[in-house]
């Protein structure tokens, strides 16, 4: 939070009136929306895998690619103020989705901390627990269904 005693801009702003900079600044890294997901038709539930699109990199849970993300990664879904508040995959933990519901940041967060590692050293990114989906069949995915990806640990 911003020491002065003033709100700091995601505390005042909706998602809508963000700057561009402002927008992207909220995500924390963590690398788990790049994880690849099932999605249960008749329920509609999520199911989380352990598998990271190819532009993943594991090491710094940042794209590799991200300006050109979507012309490599087709279904990869750009995210805007409405995404935020209605896709059901967002991990709890995302800045995005905390904002959208009308939560603060976590104390991990980089603009609350100061350090865009508290992200890694807190244990929510996807840091050294993924696998790519380079060469992986789509069928394969459910041999790698794991919970963590859906679990807010801040909750425990």
């Amino acid at each position: 939070m911003s020491d002065s005693g003033n709100n700091a801009f995601w505390q005042t702003k909706r998602l809508e009136d963000m700057s561009p900079a402002e927008w992207e600044s909220l995500c924390d890294g963590c690398g788990r929306c790049c994880l690849n997901k099932l999605e249960d038709w008749d329920t509609g539930e999520i199911y989380w895998t352990n598998v990271a699109c190819r532009l993943l990199d594991d090491g710094s849970c940042r794209c590799r690619d991200y300006p050109n993300r979507q012309a490599s990664v087709p279904d990869c879904v750009p995210l805007d103020a409405h995404a935020a508040r209605t896709l059901s995959w967002l991990p709890p933990t995302c800045a995005y989705r905390l904002l959208g519901e009308g939560h603060d940041l976590y104390w991990w967060h980089h603009l609350v901390s100061g350090d865009p590692d508290t992200v890694h050293q807190a244990g929510i990114s996807v840091r050294g627990r993924t696998i790519s989906e380079e060469g992986m069949e789509p069928e394969d995915l459910e041999d790698h269904l794991v919970d963590w990806p859906g679990e807010n640990p801040m909750e425990d």
